[in-house]
């Protein structure tokens, strides 16, 4: 695993985003909240981030650890991903949402690497726009390409002596969602 903390304008403490963040978005960085770590802004965080006063709509995505899948009693995923590749297109994802969704004034895209436990969380993304079916499309977008493009990779970690499983992302293929299951190697 490379570097475990990488971010773009990261926010801390709690404190307000910087007056620049309250700029309408022209391809500039510093309206998308993009970070990979081994944690997660708070939800505090992430709702200054995307609050704009154009902006009368705000949506998110949180993905959380489930204790289960297929029947297996699942206690944790693990993430491994490369860090400065995962940040480049966490921003070109912005940017390409961007081109899709002109609107949108603020964009997050955050993932952990490491050990997430179930009730946890591991990504957030979000979208903010004076309107709130752009920025639920675009959500749903981020979340989507997030998953299939994103250099992260997750591991279901299962209880007792269940062989742990590494999964890939979603698949685009004829228009279908699919998930592939690969067995870990010895």
């Amino acid at each position: 695993m490379a570097d475990s903390s990488s971010t773009i304008e990261p926010l801390s403490d709690g404190k307000q985003p910087p007056s620049s963040f309250k700029q309408p978005l022209n391809d500039n960085t510093s309206n998308y909240l993009i970070q990979v770590s081994n944690t997660l802004p708070s939800h505090h965080e992430i709702q200054q981030f995307l609050t704009a006063s154009n902006c009368g709509a705000i949506s998110t995505f949180t993905g959380i650890t489930r204790d289960n899948f297929a029947g297996k009693k699942v206690t944790a995923l693990s993430y491994e991903g490369y860090t400065p590749m995962a940040i480049k297109e966490l921003t070109n994802l912005c940017r390409d949402a961007h081109v899709k969704y002109p609107n949108v004034a603020r964009m997050v895209a955050v993932h952990i690497l490491g050990d997430c436990p179930v009730g946890e969380a591991s990504v957030v993304v979000g979208s903010s726009s004076p309107h709130r079916r752009e920025a639920i499309a675009c959500t749903e977008y981020l979340i989507d390409e997030l998953k299939g493009r994103v250099p992260i990779w997750k591991k279901e970690i299962y209880e007792g002596d269940e062989e742990s499983v590494w999964k890939e992302n979603v698949e685009w293929k004829d228009g279908r969602r699919r998930r592939v299951m690969v067995k870990e190697e010895s």
